[in-house]
């Protein structure tokens, strides 16, 4: 699941506005709107306050959310999925 539909998912199950958590994270409702359909991407100071208020595993947010960045950055590649199993193989041998 993508970042963006993740947020959307849990604003709903705690039954909060969009205005109202864009209120919270200091930015209008539309850039949250352009977040929550992966449009815009989230900043990383806003995982900690998103966890906090849509009682999530902040770990878990940021997982996801770095894993959008990863995808994002490597999409438009011919050899994406080459690329995250070397990004794997160096990751291990740490």
């Amino acid at each position: 699941m993508k970042f963006g539909e993740y947020i959307k998912q849990l604003r709903e199950q705690n039954q909060l506005l969009q205005r109202q958590l864009a209120n919270v994270l200091d930015m209008d409702t539309a850039m949250l709107s352009k977040i929550e359909r992966g449009e815009r991407r989230a900043k990383r100071e806003h995982i900690p306050i998103l966890a906090l208020l849509l009682k999530a595993n902040e770990k878990d947010l940021c997982t996801i959310w770095l894993a959008d960045q990863v995808c994002n950055l490597i999409k438009e590649e011919d050899n994406a999925t080459a690329i995250l199993k070397l990004s794997l193989d160096n990751l291990e041998r740490k």
